[in-house]
């Protein structure tokens, strides 16, 4: 992390903005061009199905909460106002929580 604060406040932002990436004019990169001319070829030449970018956000956060991360730490990474609004969207990684936080305990109880 410190390497990345220090290579973001050396490039400094246009506006002030700390991006750790910037389109070709400092500003900020607009998704649609993005997706367009970068994220979208590459799922092509990748032979990947046809995701929207939103999609990886999903798919880490729903990873990070089926490997025990505590959904505190997800809800802070993905900006969200509340763990509640992240248990409720990510409700489907619940179950397996739920088994996983059952055999921890009584791993700890029984000898």
């Amino acid at each position: 992390m410190a390497l990345l604060r220090d290579g973001m406040s050396r490039e400094g932002g246009s506006c002030g903005e700390d991006l750790v990436f910037r389109a070709k004019r400092g500003g900020p990169i607009r998704e649609s061009h993005f997706v367009r001319r970068y994220f979208k070829p590459l799922l092509n030449a990748a032979q990947l199905p046809n995701i929207r970018l939103y999609d990886l956000r999903h798919t880490a956060a729903t990873i990070a909460l089926a490997a025990g991360i505590s959904p505190k730490i997800v809800s802070e990474q993905l900006g969200h106002a509340s763990v509640a609004f992240t248990l409720d969207v990510y409700s489907q990684v619940l179950p397996h929580m739920q088994e996983a936080a059952a055999e921890r305990v009584q791993t700890l109880l029984l000898p």
